[in-house]
């Protein structure tokens, strides 16, 4: 099989994985709340990601982990996976699942307003235009239709949405800094989390999950979330002489997505979804194409 067409394959099989979870949070959370899902999630994700690093030959490049790159893996691992998945879950616990994911697809405007202070870079004009595009989508969704009126149906599971972007973002500019293998340092990121991650659940609301959907569903979202869409995307940009081509495959994951959880979650998709969605990618394929051109 020639490598393009593998990693066409790959990138389609990440992007199908991540088309789930958002049916995958919000089924989990019938059972779990949001930092006892995080924190068997990310117990699964940890053996998930130790097997791949162990499949891939690559626990050589761990055991030379330096303690600056340790210190560096608990700064990051605070922010994610514990403090976005934690505000993420949240935002899935207050809104359904149709508008949380869409909005939390709008982080890669966020990375580009956040680039400016720290990374000292400048927004291009397919940037500001595919924002405000987006942002439009976001109202779209926020106000569930009734763009005119200054009035979310859930301010607090907006601001949530919105905010894991910001986490999401803050944890993407900080990984631009870190010299390890991708694999390597997701995985010392989330070895440094667990600890914190584990003590947090234990001292609110408990590690016991009484129901058996729940650690099935932490358990999908560990190992499919967290760990091998991770992977595969990762081979398929190796893989792949077009990156951008390969990329533009993600733009199908949040309108699958909406499938999944008509089937699987049994929400109606709601007419204001699909519109401010539209508007969204639309955006991200304005700021991603035209700006390369």
């Amino acid at each position: 099989m020639a490598n393009e067409t593998k990693a066409t394959l790959l990138a389609l099989g990440a992007v199908l994985l991540w088309s789930t979870v958002a049916s995958a949070f919000k089924l989990s959370l019938n059972y779990l709340t949001p930092v006892q899902l995080l924190a068997w999630a990310s117990l699964v994700s940890l053996v998930t990601l130790g097997v791949l690093l162990a499949a891939t030959g690559q626990l050589r490049a761990l055991r030379a982990t330096r303690p600056a790159d340790a210190a560096y893996s608990l700064a990051l691992g605070v922010c994610n996976p514990f403090l976005y998945y934690v505000v993420l879950f949240e935002a899935y616990d207050r809104l359904p699942a149709q508008e949380a994911q869409p909005l939390n697809y709008t982080w890669a405007f966020t990375l580009a307003l956040l680039s400016i202070p720290l990374l000292r870079q400048r927004l291009s004009r397919w940037d500001v235009i595919g924002g405000v595009i987006a942002y439009g989508g976001v109202w779209t969704i926020a106000t569930r239709g009734q763009v005119l009126a200054v009035e979310f149906a859930n301010p607090a599971g907006v601001a949530l949405a919105l905010g894991s972007t910001v986490l999401w973002a803050l944890y993407w500019i900080g990984s631009t800094r870190d010299h390890r293998p991708p694999l390597v340092a997701l995985f010392s990121n989330f070895a440094a989390a667990a600890p914190v991650v584990v003590i947090a659940c234990a001292l609110t609301d408990g590690m016991a999950i009484t129901q058996w959907q729940g650690l099935a569903g932490a358990a999908y979202v560990g190992m499919f979330e967290m760990g091998l869409a991770f992977a595969l995307w990762l081979s398929a940009m190796r893989l792949t002489r077009s990156a951008a081509r390969i990329g533009n495959l993600i733009f199908l994951s949040p309108f699958l997505s909406l499938v999944f959880i008509r089937i699987l979650v049994g929400e109606a998709i709601m007419a204001s979804t699909v519109v401010g969605l539209a508007l969204i990618v639309a955006g991200l394929v304005l700021q991603q194409t035209l700006r390369r051109a």
